[in-house]
């Protein structure tokens, strides 16, 4: 079922329901309006706002233009906002296990991403729960590749190319291949590199067109690296105080909103492609030696990950690895 037709059996099924103080509720997205993270969670607002014949209106604030990416957690768990969309493994300093679908080379396809989330949300929850939030849904991204200004073909091309990082991550990556990792949240993205702030970034085909970064980069190389999830959260404090029957609308609504969602990812991942391409960019997989090399760093970080994440994280990848 697609999440408009969703949106309508909710309004119908949301008629019966009492009358209701209105309450609005603004919702902060760090990508732009275009990018298809940001047009799922408005087709989701618009859900939540006409099943509870608009006792709840949800607005969309997208590319950071009510709270700047790095700042959208927090302001849901301290009440400024009481819903909203992140990209949590941009915050594994609070918690390693937030990087759960960041550890490289784990799970490189939709399908497996999707088991992998799957394992990981009652832990994802539960650390969540902690800190005053409560999961709705969470969408990935397309696979990872990596992006460039010139040829590369092995690690040692890399060596002191400046890179964008948006978390740990990406930031421990740029230092056991020898770049210089730049903090650049994705608002920033076409700035930084039409002013040399940065020279690479690995990232998905969808962020790269969106902000057309062949203006400035020309080559991607395919790696499939990872597929990072934005996660849509709201104040548990906010959420306790939800009807019974609202809460069953808004979690239908997330539903539909995770489905449609990833069917937006998997059809974007080659739209992109052909984008890049279409752009100017030379589009295509990474040289055998360089995928060889990423996978031996890879296994480094897998370790680190697992180290750092504890019982918490050997569990999910178990299971992960269990279930395949």
């Amino acid at each position: 079922m697609t999440l408009k037709l969703t949106m309508t059996a909710i309004a119908l099924a949301s008629v019966s329901l009492p009358a209701m103080a209105q309450e609005n509720w603004d919702m902060p997205l760090a990508y732009s309006a275009s990018n298809y993270h940001s047009e799922n969670a408005a087709e989701f607002a618009a859900c939540v706002t006409d099943g509870t014949g608009g006792a709840i209106s949800i607005t969309t604030h997208p590319g950071g233009s009510l709270f700047g990416g790095s700042d959208i957690k927090r302001a849901i768990q301290t009440g400024q906002v009481p819903i909203g969309e992140r990209l949590l493994s941009a915050h594994a300093n609070e918690d390693a296990v937030f990087a759960y679908d960041n550890v490289p080379f784990l799970a490189t396809s939709f399908d497996d991403a999707e088991a992998l989330a799957e394992i990981a949300r009652p832990t994802i929850e539960q650390v969540l729960a902690e800190q005053n939030l409560t999961l709705l849904y969470s969408v990935p991204w397309p696979p990872q590749g990596l992006y460039f200004k010139k040829e590369v073909n092995a690690v040692a091309d890399m060596e002191g190319v400046k890179f964008r990082s948006y978390n740990s991550t990406t930031a421990r990556l740029a230092e056991l291949t020898g770049m210089l990792p730049v903090t650049i949240e994705a608002a920033e993205i076409s700035q930084a590199f039409a002013t040399g702030v940065a020279e690479s970034m690995v990232s998905s085909g969808a962020t790269g067109y969106d902000r057309k970064v062949w203006e400035s980069l020309s080559h991607f190389y395919e790696v499939n690296a990872w597929l990072p999830r934005n996660s849509i959260m709201v104040n548990s404090e906010v959420w306790a105080d939800v009807s019974d029957e609202n809460k069953a609308i808004i979690t239908g609504c997330a539903d539909a909103a995770a489905a449609a969602g990833l069917e937006k990812a998997i059809a974007y991942t080659q739209f992109t492609m052909d984008g890049l391409a279409a752009g100017g960019m030379n589009v295509g997989p990474a040289s055998d030696t360089l995928v060889e090399e990423l996978k031996g760093i890879g296994e480094t970080m897998a370790a680190e990950w697992l180290e750092t994440a504890g019982e918490e994280g050997a569990a999910i990848i178990e299971a992960f690895n269990a279930a395949n």
